[in-house]
């Protein structure tokens, strides 16, 4: 049924006209255009699969709207009710198909095949949970064992300006290494004591320590002490002592070489790595530790300062290895507290790779709030949190030093 919106009188309401040819109606005028209308409709009608003008058979407004069907039913797309589709329609179903309620034929309604995309299945194993837990693995130690050295190398971590990352480099170093089959010992020459913390190692006024050894000739093996509960992990431990070895070796005679004496009385057959962590200064101490030591680990920091103070520990080390020690040399050098937001610290990061060449380490290690959490919990921060970032680079680091023991980095 078509309302009409012509009036029958002058003031005459709309009323239905029962009489309308089924094109006519919604304000369709009737006639020669009205004909043509209808005539091409139906044309473009059969052509393009039902969706001619409004009302005409096969049309969208003689589908489920007027049928008072479900326009949610059937399939996705136009649908027309085949039961009011009259005989002339026939090129409607041969586009529709069997039934009215079918998707139209893409080629017949657009011209081209719709765009497939395949669906790609998800690896159930590729999920942030078991990324971490692969890499929590890795950093405890869960594949093969490291290569040893040929010989236990004796390295010290220095840097005469503070806050580095040197005590921080030298635990957690120490920790990946014994994690992965390697036995290493941490020599704390620093007398606030934070890697003794940091590995768990007792360092109150009255225990046996590194002091004791410094001035009193006390042997090396009476102070090691087992780090934690991390097998292969020994400490020496530093106590407050220590802040005044070096005024009391002063008038002492080869004052330089009591470090060397105690290293060489001591049985390292059985250690792959001996890390000596120095204090924040060119003193008695740090002094100690470069003649006793083959090799420089030396922690940069990714800012400015950092750089200030490398030229003269590097000055340090040459009169060191010209007076005392002739194999001393800077074998590695870690780029720390790198923060990728700054262009400061990747200027700081070429810098040192210009100038020290092959001797950095690729892996740097990035600011972590894990690593900084690990000491208040008497752990490394690859016990306390082997998934973080902080674990994962030092644990690289830690890797890249092993291959640099047989040549193979």
């Amino acid at each position: 049924m078509a309302l009409s919106y012509y009036p029958q009188g002058p003031a005459g309401p709309p009323t239905a006209d029962r009489s309308a040819a089924p094109g006519v109606g919604l304000g369709w005028p009737e006639g020669a255009l009205t004909a043509r209308t209808r005539s091409a409709a139906s044309v473009g009608a059969a052509r393009i699969g039902g969706l001619g003008w409004p009302g005409s058979p096969g049309s969208i407004m003689s589908g489920p709207i007027e049928s008072g069907q479900d326009a949610g039913q059937g399939s996705r797309g136009v649908q027309v009710d085949e039961a009011r589709s009259e005989a002339g329609d026939g090129e409607v179903h041969g586009a529709l198909g069997s039934s009215g309620s079918e998707r139209l034929d893409p080629e017949v309604s657009r011209g081209t095949r719709p765009v497939i995309v395949p669906e790609i299945p998800l690896d159930p194993v590729d999920t942030p949970i078991a990324r971490a837990a692969e890499a929590a693995v890795g950093v405890r130690g869960g594949g093969q064992p490291w290569p040893r050295p040929p010989r236990c190398r004796i390295m010290t971590i220095a840097n005469q300006k503070g806050g580095v990352g040197k005590t921080t480099t030298a635990v957690n170093l120490a920790a990946s290494l014994a994690q992965h089959g390697l036995r290493v010992l941490v020599i704390d020459l620093d007398p606030q004591g934070n890697a003794s913390t940091a590995l768990d190692v007792a360092h109150n006024v009255g225990v046996p320590s590194v002091y004791d050894v410094l001035v009193d000739d006390r042997p090396l093996a009476d102070v090691v002490r087992p780090a934690g509960e991390m097998p292969g992990l020994f400490c020496a431990p530093a106590t407050i002592d220590l802040a005044g070895a070096e005024i009391e070796l002063v008038p002492v005679v080869a004052r330089e070489l009591r470090l060397t004496r105690a290293l060489k009385a001591y049985d390292m057959s059985n250690l792959d790595y001996v890390l000596v962590d120095c204090p924040p200064s060119l003193g008695l101490l740090t002094l100690n530790a470069l003649v006793a030591a083959e090799e420089v680990l030396l922690p940069i920091q990714c800012e400015y300062y950092a750089l200030e103070g490398v030229q003269q520990l590097l000055n340090t080390a040459e009169l060191v290895r010209v007076n005392f020690n002739p194999g001393l040399h800077v074998s590695t050098v870690l780029l720390t507290m790198y923060d990728g937001r700054t262009r400061l610290a990747s200027d700081v990061a070429d810098d040192v790779r210009a100038h020290f060449g092959a001797s950095v380490l690729s892996t740097i290690i990035p600011r972590s709030v894990r690593v900084s959490e690990a000491p208040s919990r008497g752990q490394s921060v690859i016990s306390y949190d082997p998934a973080s970032s902080g674990a994962i680079a030092y644990t690289e680091a830690a890797h890249e030093l092993a291959l640099q023991s047989v040549g193979a980095r």
